[in-house]
């Protein structure tokens, strides 16, 4: 029971999310948005080209996030191997694609060099963990994919957890910069944290008891 409230939280909050920044961002205006309409009152930022950059983030971190509980929490048959498979895909494709670009957008990161540094190290483990996740199928070791491509949607989710902790660390600090330092890294370290004790119980509950050793 408890895993089915967790599985439909995860597909609620990321096409809640996905919705949330497609209007903002697609429907409205980009200058609008909180982050944007903060970097512009800074007389040094230039909205050009930065914003193209970021909507190539955004477009491709929102594929990953709709996608992710598709391919993690459906239990696979013969007829849904082949979608998984292109899913998995574009999957890839959009996190290295936004994992890339990320890098270049966290040299402009609200917050200066601390926010910077926290995403940066959430675009280079993102890209790493879906990869590594790639390798372990292509040489059939399953187990290890899943638990490969579980890390990799923890960081992927931190777009979703980003938007939840904004609010209130801003209001905690008085200060939207303040707020977003600490966010850089709370978006992802807890959720890379939680999964990874999720998949080291499930290795532990599945291990065979030491007498059929």
């Amino acid at each position: 029971m408890g895993n089915k409230i967790i599985r439909v939280l995860v597909f609620i909050l990321a096409f809640a999310i996905a919705g949330y920044v497609i209007v903002q961002y697609g429907v409205l205006s980009a200058r609008n948005a909180g982050l944007v309409s903060f970097k512009l009152q800074k007389p040094d930022f230039h909205l050009t080209p930065w914003v193209y950059v970021l909507y190539v983030h955004i477009l491709t971190a929102l594929l990953a996030l709709v996608i992710g509980p598709f391919q993690i929490f459906l239990k696979q048959s013969k007829t849904r191997v082949h979608m998984h498979r292109r899913l998995g895909y574009v999957y890839i494709i959009s996190v290295t694609v936004s994992g890339i670009v990320s890098l270049y957008l966290s040299l402009f990161a609200t917050g200066g060099w601390i926010s910077g540094l926290g995403f940066v190290g959430l675009g280079v483990l993102w890209v790493a963990t879906t990869w590594i996740a790639l390798r372990k199928i292509i040489t059939k070791n399953v187990q290890a994919h899943k638990a490969w491509m579980l890390r990799s949607y923890a960081l992927t989710f931190a777009a979703v957890m980003l938007r939840i902790w904004l609010g209130p660390l801003v209001l905690i600090f008085s200060d939207f910069e303040a707020g977003y330092r600490v966010v850089a890294w709370l978006c992802w370290v807890p959720n890379l944290l939680v999964i990874e004790a999720v998949i080291r119980t499930r290795v532990y509950k599945n291990r065979p008891p030491a007498s059929s050793i």
